[in-house]
């Protein structure tokens, strides 16, 4: 793998293990995100990932990671760890769609695919969650007719980033020359104390490092940097 970091935005925050009031609601929201359901803003019903896109597209919202979306980019929503079955509820695509329907994207494009699955990240121990390099082997990109300038992934909850990353890698052997960011609709903040909200957006950038302690596992996602506007 050549990308050895990637440039991120996250729009909400989570705290799996806060215990305040609003990082237990934070948790309500992630379920909410995951199953796409449906909530109230300006008066209507409206399912949260076009929530997701209209506030980013809110032009009284000063988002951080705004510049990711300009020029339109081509949205490729990001897989899940498994194979997906036909009736499978893909949140990520939802999202994507919702961004491209509110003006946020050239088009959304199904090119990457999950040939192999992987355990679940988000309930693996740090022993056994998938790395980088495992999510890139289990990838694939079909080509498009045209080369695209610019390439969001689009994710529905980033924890590690291993999976954008190795995603975002795969992405790049089949497009050299595109710019490739990433966004996910909410970010995880694993340690309680570092906790400043739901609504805190952020833009980044996530390393991949080597992880010298075990060779077998060669690749995985590193630390981030944070950026606060």
């Amino acid at each position: 793998m050549r990308l050895n970091k990637l440039e991120f935005g996250a729009l909400f925050s989570y705290s799996p293990h806060g215990e305040t009031q609003e990082a237990s609601l934070s948790r309500s929201v992630r379920t909410a995100i995951k199953n796409d359901e449906f909530v109230f803003s300006s008066g209507k019903q409206i399912p949260m990932s076009m929530l997701i896109a209209e506030s980013i597209q809110n032009p009284s919202h000063s988002l951080p990671f705004g510049y990711l979306f300009d020029p339109a980019p081509i949205l490729v929503p990001a897989r899940s760890s498994s194979l997906m079955k036909s009736n499978s509820l893909w949140v990520p695509m939802r999202i994507a769609t919702a961004l491209k329907q509110s003006g946020l994207g050239r088009e959304v494009s199904k090119s990457l695919d999950r040939t192999k699955s992987l355990p679940k990240s988000a309930t693996s121990d740090s022993a056994t969650r998938p790395t980088a390099a495992q999510q890139y082997d289990s990838l694939e990109v079909q080509k498009l007719l045209t080369e695209p300038e610019s390439i969001l992934l689009v994710d529905d909850v980033v924890t590690t980033g291993a999976t954008l990353i190795g995603a975002a890698n795969r992405l790049l052997d089949v497009y050299p020359k595109a710019r490739i960011a990433a966004f996910a609709a909410l970010r995880t903040v694993t340690k309680p104390e570092d906790f400043r909200g739901i609504n805190e957006s952020v833009r980044g950038i996530n390393y991949l490092i080597p992880f010298w302690q075990d060779a077998s596992r060669p690749l995985m996602s590193g630390n981030r940097d944070i950026v606060r506007d």
